[in-house]
């Protein structure tokens, strides 16, 4: 199999993907990691990562450069040897066989096409070296780019392509095989943020449409939000969390999934109490004293009395209320002066400085909410929030 990139264009019909005949693989399968380890000479960039990825899902592994999502995708195509462990597709293992035995396909950044090749012959290529029929092979071309709007395009050679269209040849090359998993390693990082948007958009409906296995690597929360039944966070070679993109969101799991999730204020204390969430229903509610700003009452599970731990609220999910506060003593609350406001459009976004600590927060709000407010630079401000919005991260 060919390596290939994912589109970076409008469709020639704009509505081809939405119209295109419903195609299905002949089968499809989930993706297993069993204590799956990668070592670079004595450097681990993978280490003992289990994962189960359902058949049909569409998996984002997600994380910062260097956290192993990458070789980790490598392994699975085959393209990086395991050290130790094994990874199974379906009911096969495949971590002893070739790339072109394990029936998965690879989108890269790169086109890689054939320049000298049309964009009939670059996406039947595979289907030749399969040994697939001629009269299959039109079939399936034909049926091929409809799905991604080049059929106007099929006797241009690359050169003669926006890099949108060449993006889009390429998925078509790796699409048409009929993979049991498509591997797509960053595929949207270099287009304008438009374009992105879309084009995540249209990998969504694709995988849909298909039905099969899509496991993609990301760095950009808002690509693994936008696309994914499942997502892995990585950090270090390790996995820190999976978990579906409104768990991840709504429940970090830990301090590093808040701050790169993104928008979490997080505060550092010691567990001086736990009770029953009666608000919740389950769980539990775990008071933590943060030395110097007071007691956060949060939501979470076990917390033994004394251990040091955190709490995350995201920055849209406090309030602003007149300083000083009504209650003084009340839990979830602090004193900020406003340092700066963003004007972003739909949101603004407020920088703010404790009064006790000058540790930097952020306040997120809709712009008419907060021009209702009337709240200035310089101003010294309550901001509160309640106990199921706070988040208990114990790691």
């Amino acid at each position: 199999m060919s390596q290939s990139s994912v589109s970076a264009s409008h469709p020639a019909n704009p509505s081809a993907i939405d119209s295109a005949l419903h195609v299905a693989p002949t089968q499809t399968a989930g993706v297993t990691l069993r204590s799956v380890t990668k070592k670079y000479g004595s450097f681990t960039a993978v280490e003992n990562v289990n994962l189960e990825i359902p058949a049909g899902s569409y998996c984002c592994l997600l994380g910062p450069s260097g956290c192993g999502k990458t070789s980790t995708l490598r392994m699975i195509a085959g393209h990086e040897e395991v050290t130790s462990g094994e990874v199974w597709i379906g009911d096969q293992r495949v971590d002893q066989l070739p790339p072109a035995r394990r029936n998965t396909a690879m989108v890269f950044q790169n086109y890689a096409l054939f320049p000298h090749k049309t964009v009939w012959q670059n996406i039947e290529f595979g289907l030749k070296m399969a040994g697939v029929t001629p009269a299959e092979r039109k079939s399936r071309v034909e049926e091929m780019l409809a799905i991604v709007g080049l059929e106007k395009f099929a006797q241009r050679k690359p050169a003669m392509l926006s890099g949108g269209q060449q993006q889009r040849v390429a998925l078509a090359r790796a699409l048409v095989t009929r993979p049991q998993v498509l591997l797509l390693d960053e595929p949207l990082s270099a287009l304008d943020e438009n374009l992105r948007v879309k084009t995540r958009g249209e990998l969504r409906k694709l995988q849909k449409q298909f039905g099969m296995t899509f496991i993609q690597v990301t760095h950009g929360q808002d690509e693994a939000f936008a696309l994914s039944d499942q997502i892995v966070v990585m950090d270090h070679g390790h996995i820190d969390q999976i978990g579906t993109p409104e768990q991840i969101f709504a429940t970090p799991a830990s301090r590093f999934v808040a701050r790169f999730v993104g928008d979490n204020n997080l505060f550092v204390g010691q567990v001086t109490g736990v009770s029953p969430n009666t608000i919740a229903g389950s769980g539990c509610v775990v008071q933590l004293e943060v030395d110097r700003i007071g007691t956060f009452l949060c939501r979470g599970q076990a917390a033994d009395v004394g251990m040091t731990a955190a709490c995350c609220v995201r920055s849209d999910r406090m309030i602003i209320a007149p300083y000083p506060a009504l209650d003084p003593d009340a839990p979830n609350q602090l004193a900020a002066r406003v340092t700066a406001i963003e004007f972003t459009g739909y949101i603004t976004r407020v920088s703010l400085m404790l009064e006790a600590t000058g540790e930097e927060i952020t306040y997120k709000v809709r712009t008419h909410d907060w021009i209702a407010q009337e709240a200035t630079e310089g101003q010294l401000v309550t901001l509160q929030w309640a106990t199921n919005d706070c988040v208990f991260l114990s790691h």
